[in-house]
């Protein structure tokens, strides 16, 4: 993720050197050296997009009390003192993933309200914004399919086991039929022999009836 922004910054940053080269396009050498003007008040991009990923690089490395301070000091700046810089930091700490503050969700919702202002950006704050929360949005779309996928395998392994506990049930069904079975046809078997024996009994030594 970082090198992506690395990427987007540098490249806004040679579209800015083009740009002021195209600006001054005859102005002979030094003119083409010098760097674009910076608006007067406000900061210059380097100073303001280095901190921020270097927050966003050290946020899911560092133990999780130092993750836990570097979070909390982001998000008490933006609720004190809610300048555009404030939020932006605040905004990006909630985009960066990999640690327990990570909240895609708010991140998305932040990044667009501030995206929704892009005067109150500078174009490389605005760039770094766009990135992540074209990511955010990227990781939003593969924990909803992550999760969708982990219903459908919970749905198929439960309908699978619903399965199984079908045939047992069945094959023991079938089981308790033959042993039914075979009970009723042991009891006629007893109840014939114990008729035979009483018979036996019942007609004595002489093979007579007993009176």
């Amino acid at each position: 993720m970082l090198h992506k922004r690395l990427i987007a910054v540098a490249c806004l940053s040679v579209f800015g050197t083009l740009g002021g080269c195209a600006l001054t396009g005859g102005a002979g050498s030094d003119a083409k050296n010098a760097a674009p003007p910076q608006p007067v008040g406000q900061p210059k991009a380097s100073g303001t997009v280095e901190p921020l990923l270097e927050m966003m690089t050290s946020l899911p490395q560092g133990d999780p009390a130092r993750q836990a301070e570097q979070f909390q000091s982001a998000k008490d700046a933006a609720e004190l003192t809610p300048t555009t810089s404030n939020k932006l930091k605040y905004a990006l700490a909630l985009a960066t993933p990999g640690y327990s503050g990570s909240d895609p969700v708010a991140a998305q919702r932040q990044l667009s309200e501030l995206l929704a202002r892009p005067e109150t950006l500078l174009p490389v704050e605005r760039l770094l914004a766009l990135v992540e929360l074209k990511e955010v949005e990227q990781r939003l779309i593969l924990q909803a399919e992550n999760k969708r996928m982990r219903d459908d395998a919970l749905h198929d392994d439960s309908r699978d086991k619903l399965l199984a506990v079908n045939r047992r049930l069945a094959a023991e069904s079938d089981e308790n039929v033959k042993l039914r079975k075979a009970l009723d046809e042991a009891r006629a078997k007893l109840e014939a022999v114990t008729h035979i024996e009483r018979s036996i009994n019942d007609r004595g030594p002489s093979g007579s009836h007993t009176p």
